[in-house]
């Protein structure tokens, strides 16, 4: 039976993926790792009995032991976590972390021997793509989107000769406010914005649908996971969001993939790939659906977007930038202390400020961080 690690357990996608778990025999989990549920954390861990779990937050730590009876070991602290990942042998790890702290795990899980990584977190590829695709290459990982844009796309791909691709066509619900005025932008509220009218998403993620950054950074994974420039990945708005993208070859033919919008789908692609294992979930009937209906996205509106194609452009640090500036924006939304038109203002100034470096190492990444927390912190009056 093959062996698996969980990182972010306690997250959307970390808790969709052990439910899914438990309805297969495929899998033992062998490792758990959350940030600060320690509640959920050990509920997990009663039903999956992993031979560790670890959580970051020292005060929930303490609290986990305390109500531990398992056989369980618990380890303390992300650097703890990091040196522990590379020393376990599983066949698959879920690196389902939210935020720019998801990128350190997905480093050691590349270089720790470890087949396949299924890789939910953004930011790995976002801020640090050319660095984690150059190590997976060489170290003989896969890595396994877990998107269910790049879930498709990759779907879309098998079988088929990469000099025949013409270019990939992400689709994009357009969010809470495609048909919103610009003029309105401004009084939008974090209720609103946390409102999705499709996908059932955490905080974060459905905020940068809602400004859809996502679809930006969507962009940027496509080149590093399927080798493709900018100028070949396009973006087309499909409310519906049942499409969930499409390749088009050379002689003008296109190829979909299509589905309810269920992180469970994709999710369980990545688990048991290359096989579509069963999901006790309802067919899709077109039938019923009626029509499918798409769109340019309104970059006038939706300036995010632009922002990430223009970072891909530029290359070197701008796209580490733009996903840091965002992360620390969004959570200043969410915390209701800057509005959220002032969310894309704040990234397109961290990037014109920050030092570009053309080919910058992991530190020059991480030390790119604490920069633009310190200039975002001097600037949320704008």
């Amino acid at each position: 039976m093959k062996k698996i690690a969980i990182l972010g357990s306690t997250g959307s996608i970390g808790t969709q993926a052990l439910e899914l778990l438990s309805e297969s025999n495929d899998y033992i989990v062998d490792y758990l790792y959350a940030n600060s549920n320690y509640k959920l954390l050990y509920q997990q861990i009663k039903s999956t009995e992993p031979k560790f779990a670890c959580i970051n937050c020292e005060d929930s730590y303490n609290k986990l032991k305390e109500i531990n009876n398992t056989n369980t070991e618990i380890i303390c602290g992300l650097n703890n976590s990091l040196d522990f990942i590379k020393s376990r042998k599983v066949d698959l790890s879920l690196n389902a972390i939210v935020g720019i702290s998801g990128l350190k795990p997905t480093l050691h899980i590349i270089a720790s021997g470890t087949k396949f990584l299924a890789l939910a977190n953004k930011e790995s590829l976002v801020m640090a793509g050319e660095i984690v695709t150059e190590i997976a290459h060489k170290n003989g990982v896969k890595i396994l989107p877990v998107d269910s844009e790049h879930s498709a796309i990759w779907q879309c791909l098998t079988g088929e000769n990469d000099l025949d691709i013409s270019r990939i066509i992400l689709t994009a619900s357009g969010g809470p406010f495609r048909a919103l005025d610009k003029k309105d932008f401004k009084s939008i509220t974090v209720k609103d914005a946390l409102n999705h009218p499709n996908w059932d998403m955490g905080n974060k993620i459905t905020i940068d649908s809602a400004t859809m950054m996502n679809k930006g950074f969507e962009v940027i994974e496509t080149k590093w996971l399927f080798g493709l420039s900018e100028d070949r990945i396009d973006i087309l708005v499909h409310p519906q969001s049942i499409i969930h993208s499409m390749v088009e070859f050379n002689d003008t033919s296109i190829k979909a993939q299509l589905g309810f919008p269920d992180m469970k789908i994709p999710i369980n692609y990545a688990l048991h790939y290359p096989k579509h294992k069963k999901l006790n979930l309802k067919p899709l009937n077109l039938d019923l659906i009626g029509q499918l209906t798409f769109e340019k996205p309104d970059l006038n509106k939706f300036q995010c977007i632009q922002l990430a194609y223009n970072a891909m452009e530029s290359g070197g640090t701008s796209t580490s930038i733009l996903n840091i500036a965002n992360d620390l924006s969004v959570e200043l939304f969410l915390n209701k202390k800057i509005k959220f038109t002032q969310i894309p203002k704040l990234i397109e100034l961290c990037i014109t400020k920050h030092h570009y470096i053309s080919k910058p190492n992991i530190d020059d990444i991480f030390e790119q961080i604490d920069w633009v927390k310190n200039y975002i912190n001097k600037n949320t009056f704008i």
